[in-house]
């Protein structure tokens, strides 16, 4: 399995046992998603905060799963429900899940990750094949949610902060940013 990942599920356990929670992580829900949709013939990429801790170097730590797809219709509604699933909501740009053990999961259908989905890396997870977005998808992605103003100021900011780390592990990455996601990060304090 992963290391970023097994550290994602370590920070899971930590924060739930912190808050005197069960001992849970998110590993038997993304494991689940990844068989559903595998089975199904889904093609999806997990993006956000699991996507970093794949990515990125340092632990992140996150409390859902995000996955990009190509059309919400495509949902395996009926063999997630059967896994447990529950579903909690359609919204302008998410459907909202939640894993059995609470975890929340995100769908989006957003046109712009289209091209990212296709390129999508395929890691290990247990013996089962996870599709993540690619680190430079990634850091385009944080950037484009970093200036969306429709985001909480809280949330834009842990994007800058995801971008310029994914930049920071890999400066090559620099190299395929646009001149405007470059006038975006250097207006960040240094």
């Amino acid at each position: 399995m992963h290391t970023g990942l097994e550290i994602g599920f370590t920070l899971d356990r930590q924060w739930h046992l912190l808050r005197g929670e069960m001992d849970q992580t998110k590993e038997p829900a993304l494991v689940a998603l990844a068989r559903l949709l595998t089975e199904a013939g889904v093609a999806y990429a997990v993006i956000g905060g699991v996507a970093l801790q794949v990515h990125r170097s340092d632990p992140r730590t996150t409390l859902d799963i995000d996955l990009a797809i190509v059309d919400r219709n495509l949902i395996p509604r009926a063999a997630l429900e059967a896994a447990g699933f529950s579903h909690k909501g359609s919204f302008a740009h998410s459907d909202n899940w939640t894993a059995p053990g609470s975890t929340p999961v995100q769908f989006t259908d957003d046109q712009a990750l289209r091209p990212a989905i296709a390129r999508a890396e395929t890691i290990d997870l247990g013996g089962l094949p996870l599709r993540v977005i690619k680190r430079a998808d990634l850091l385009h992605e944080k950037l484009r949610a970093a200036t969306d103003p429709a985001r909480r100021r809280s949330k834009r900011l842990q994007d800058f902060a995801d971008a310029q780390g994914l930049l920071e592990d890999e400066p090559s990455l620099a190299a395929g940013l646009s001149a405007e996601e470059r006038a975006t990060l250097d207006r960040l304090p240094s």
